[in-house]
């Protein structure tokens, strides 16, 4: 079964670095936009996560993610704007609503903040295999349970969805109406909740026996089935990201002197 992923297939070098080094990617993008409110320096951050995308030719998948928060980003700047506590001087005017530029550049500060964390998880997502990720995972000491139970939570959507429709071309099949209105749809969708229960019980059953039957319990050391070998540029890139983390925690301290 094909895991659920917004992942796409390319052949660039972003998608073949490490997993590792995109999370700590990822830990280091949330920890400059916490710790450091300088619009220059969070600028920069995020057009490197759009360098990146745009390197993985992800870019473009990037904006559905972006604009499925946009509403979020859009009350963040009517609530700054209008309920700020540091609001002093007024900008502009809607209707008898005003609007303070403290708050508005302190929305700004925000929104830059959320763009940079979405850019940093996108460029996980949609360049990592989530297979792969939790491989990699498991690899550097991660219970295999565990990672079992990440792989299967990413599974179980496009195995539910695939059910459902086996299922409902089946019931087609019987003389089931499932098209018209909104009543006779939910009506047809009842028939449907009992076989794909049963059935997503039996597949747990049957997994677990073919797991049994591999040793997954077993205490002997797993091997896997995909050779990794860490290239020198892995090792690089996560010791320059290591040290922007550091470095972005002492410059906080630093700057809090």
């Amino acid at each position: 079964m094909r895991m659920m992923s917004l992942y796409k297939d390319k052949d660039t070098i972003i998608h073949k670095i490490d997993p590792l080094n995109k999370i700590l990617y990822i830990l280091a993008s949330i920890l400059i936009t916490m710790l450091i409110s300088d619009f220059k320096i969070l600028t920069l951050t995020l057009v490197f996560s759009f360098l990146f995308l745009a390197i993985g030719k992800v870019i473009k998948n990037v904006f559905p993610i972006i604009s499925f928060s946009l509403i979020v980003l859009v009350t963040i700047v009517i609530i700054q704007g209008l309920f700020n506590p540091n609001n002093k001087i007024p900008l502009f005017n809607i209707g008898q609503f005003v609007f303070y530029k403290e708050g508005i550049i302190y929305s700004f500060l925000l929104i830059l903040r959320v763009l940079n964390i979405l850019c940093a998880f996108s460029l996980l997502i949609l360049t990592t295999k989530p297979s792969d990720l939790i491989e990699n995972l498991v690899r550097r000491g991660l219970s295999p349970k565990l990672g079992y139970v990440l792989a299967s939570v990413l599974q179980i959507i496009p195995q539910m969805l695939s059910t459902m429709d086996t299922i409902l071309d089946a019931q087609r099949s019987r003389g089931l109406e499932t098209e018209g209105k909104l009543i006779k749809r939910l009506k047809a969708f009842i028939p449907l909740i009992g076989p794909a229960v049963m059935n997503s019980l039996i597949s747990t059953r049957e997994r677990a026996m073919a797991l049994e039957m591999r040793g997954f319990n077993s205490n002997i050391k797993k091997t896997f089935l995909n050779e990794h070998n860490e290239t020198s540029m892995d090792k690089f890139i996560r010791y320059l990201i290591i040290a922007l983390i550091i470095f972005t925690i002492v410059w906080r301290l630093v700057w809090l002197k």
